[in-house]
This record gives C-alpha cells, sequence and structure tokens, in this order.
C-alpha cells in the first residue's frame, strides 16, 4: 500500500507491484465483471483496496474521479489506471488488455453463432441470478466510498445527491461532471481564482461538435471498409462519454441512421450481447466489426474503440496527484469524485430497477412489483457479502447457479 510522504500530500510514485499480480487480478475480473461499469467498479474497489491493500479509499476516488472526466469506458479506463497505478507502463496495457481480452474472445464467438445460425445464445437465465448479486455488491462499494468522498464536507454530499437527481431527469453527463465541479472548485476558492489564470482543466465544449463529426453522414447505404470502419470506431473511442447506452445513441445514429450499416434490431442484439457478457459493454464493437467484415472487422473495431483510453490514461495520470496537491483544483477533483458518486447511484438504481422488478406478465402478484427470487437472490448475496466477505467472483458464479437453478426447476 502507498505510504503517504506527509500529513495531507500524496506521493507521486506508488509503491511498484509485479506485472504477473496485475495480469491475475485484471484476467480474472475480465471473466467474471458482469452488470456494467457500476459493478466493475465495486469489483476492482473491492480487489484493490480491501482485499490486496494496493491503494487507499481516497487514491481509488481520485483515479476513478479523473477517469469520469475523461471520454471512452470508464471502468476499462480505470482499470487501465490501476494496473499503470500498481507496476508502471507494462502493467498499464496488461491490465487494459486483459479485462477486455475474455470479453472480446466470448463475443467473437456469439457473433460468428449469430451470423451463421441467426440468433444469440440462451443466458438470460444466468444473467438473471448474477444482476441480484452485482446490486449487492455495487451497494457495498458505494457505501464505502461515500464515506471517503463526503467525509470533507455536507457540500460534497449535496454535490453527490444533485448529479443522483440531475442524471434521472436526463441531463447531460458532461454537464453534471465538469459543471458541477467547477461551480464547487469556484465556492471553494473563488477569491484565488478571480486573479489567476484559467485553469489546465479540459472543458466539455468542445465534445457538442466532436460528437457531430464522430459518424460521417452519408445518404444511402454507404459500402463497408475496414478502413472506414477503424476511423468510425476510433472517432467513438474519442468522443463518447459515459456508459453503454450513450454509447448506444452514437451507433444508431451513425450505424443506421447515417451508414444503413445495420438495422435496428441488429443494433439491439449486439447491445444486448455487450450486457450479457463479462468486462466492458464497449466490446459491443467486436460483434459489430464481425457482423461488417468478419474477424478482421471484429479485431479493427475492438482496438480503435479501446485505443484511445490507453492514451488518454497515459495523458491525464500524471496530472492526477497534481490536482490533488493545488490548492485549487483539489476542490475540482473533490467535486469531480462526488459527483462520479452520484452518477454511480444512479446507474445502480436503473440496474436494480431491471434487476429486481417483477418483468411484465408475471403470472403471480409480487408486493410492489418486486420479483420475489431476484430479491431472495439479492439479500442472500448482501448478507453473505457484508458476514463473510468473500471474493466476489464466488458471489457471481454462485448467483449464476441460482439462476440455472431456478430455471431447471422451472420457477
Amino acid at each position: 500500500m502507498t505510504e503517504p510522504s506527509s500529513a495531507g500530500s500524496v506521493p507521486l510514485e506508488p509503491r511498484r507491484g509485479s506485472l504477473s499480480e496485475v495480469a491475475q487480478l485484471f484476467l480474472k475480473l475480465g471473466c467474471i465483471a458482469f452488470g456494467g461499469p457500476a459493478a466493475h467498479v465495486a469489483m476492482m474497489r473491492q480487489e484493490v483496496v480491501q482485499r490486496r491493500r494496493w491503494l487507499s479509499d481516497q487514491r481509488f476516488l481520485d483515479l476513478f474521479g479523473a477517469c469520469n472526466l475523461i471520454p471512452g469506458p470508464s471502468s476499462t479506463e480505470l482499470a487501465i489506471m490501476l494496473g499503470y497505478e500498481r507496476a508502471g507502463w507494462l502493467a498499464l496495457v496488461l491490465a487494459g488488455v486483459l479485462f477486455i481480452a475474455p470479453a472480446m474472445l466470448i463475443v467473437l464467438v456469439i457473433a460468428w453463432a449469430y451470423v451463421h445460425f441467426g440468433t444469440l445464445p440462451a443466458a438470460g437465465w444466468l444473467l438473471y441470478g448474477i444482476k441480484p448479486v452485482i446490486i449487492a455488491i455495487v451497494l457495498q462499494a458505494l457505501y464505502g466510498l461515500w464515506r471517503t468522498a463526503v467525509t470533507k464536507g455536507t457540500l460534497l454530499a449535496g454535490v453527490a445527491v444533485l448529479v443522483f437527481a440531475l442524471y434521472l431527469l436526463g441531463l447531460n453527463v458532461i454537464l453534471l461532471l465538469f459543471g458541477l465541479g467547477i461551480l464547487y472548485m469556484l465556492m471553494r476558492n473563488g477569491r484565488r481564482l478571480v486573479h489567476s489564470r484559467a485553469s489546465p482543466i479540459v472543458s466539455g465544449g468542445g465534445l457538442g461538435l466532436l460528437a457531430r463529426i464522430a459518424m460521417p453522414a452519408a445518404a444511402g447505404k454507404a459500402a463497408v471498409t475496414l478502413p472506414g470502419l477503424t476511423l468510425t470506431f476510433l472517432k467513438l473511442g474519442v468522443v463518447v462519454y459515459g456508459s453503454g447506452y450513450v454509447l448506444l445513441a452514437f451507433l444508431r445514429a451513425g450505424f443506421v441512421t447515417h451508414l444503413h450499416w445495420l438495422s435496428d434490431q441488429q443494433l439491439v442484439d449486439a447491445v444486448a450481447v455487450g450486457q450479457f457478457t463479462p468486462g466492458p459493454v464497449f466490446t459491443t464493437a467486436t460483434f459489430l466489426g464481425y457482423l461488417f467484415a468478419g474477424l478482421p472487422g471484429a479485431l479493427l473495431a475492438t482496438v480503435a474503440i479501446f485505443l484511445p483510453s490507453f492514451v488518454l490514461v497515459a495523458l491525464i495520470y500524471p496530472w492526477i496527484a497534481r490536482l490533488r496537491q493545488s490548492v485549487r483544483l483539489s476542490a475540482f477533483l473533490d467535486a469531480a469524485n462526488a459527483a462520479a458518486l452520484g452518477l454511480m447511484a444512479a446507474v445502480t438504481l436503473e440496474l436494480a430497477r431491471a434487476s429486481l422488478m417483477a418483468p411484465s406478465g408475471f403470472t403471480r402478484a409480487p408486493p410492489f412489483g418486486f420479483d420475489p427470487w431476484a430479491v431472495s437472490i439479492f439479500l442472500i448475496a448482501a448478507v453473505i457479502l457484508l458476514r463473510f466477505r468473500p471474493n466476489s467472483a464466488w458471489l457471481v458464479l454462485g448467483g449464476a447457479a441460482a439462476g440455472a437453478g431456478l430455471k431447471l426447476a422451472g420457477l
């Protein structure tokens, strides 16, 4: 675990670990990290803060907050950053590749089956049991991170609650992260900032323009070419903020509306694959690349959409400790951390609705609309997690087994 050099300071270089421990951890997470970015972050915190004690909760929050300020899949960028933090440049690459690779390989197999047989493999009942377990894991992580993030004042708690509410009302993620971060910084350091130069924080003002040029407009169906496919996914990796649902909006605007490479049903199937496989939701790109151009298309699309994340993490990492040490910009980072937790809580609420509520057509009349089996799995997982603090991999496997057992029992 990193030792502080003095009270209130953050060392620029953590104690280095080994490449093998980084590889083992992120390969495991790549195989079991179901549930989307919020679940991935919760599992990473359990592994690197609670079990292995590689870093403190505050340092973890700083890295997580920084990942939310740059485009790309935030949980994948956190994996890349944690690898860099633990063992340097090679670990940066290793952590990201091993977190992505299992999902990419699974998606490749599914894409092959989809092209040859026209349907997706049935995995609904496994996911049915896994999702309630993920909710328990995420809630535990949120509780621990919340205590770290808001101990610096009630105003930061207000930022988190405000972001939670505004996100659910549909406000833009970038506006919330940067807007409230800058507002909080100004409130804390208003007098000092009046006479200072503009801070080096990258504003979100140019993102709208980038989003508009991410997908080329096309009249009629455009021909699929490998260079065109690679460039399109590379642009997506540069401009897409937020969750896989944000990616969905970009994909539909580009591949369905402009390029006419996909139908709506194919896009829905592609996103479903990203949801029920472990690892990053952005491996949807692997599925789409295979549909467009076979194995070369799948590999190029995957590399292109994730490559910007590796570059951006390498660029932003040296600034994180400087942001924390700066009196002015430390306030911005605190607010960004609180805002990121608010976003994580809002996404968890949406996931809980999908995981714990009874589906339409449910034969029984469950109280308050909850699915009793899903709620039971959630409560059992929560008790086990709080009482025994097991490795999250066992909980995920247990949830999958419970879902499969319910299917076999006809319940």
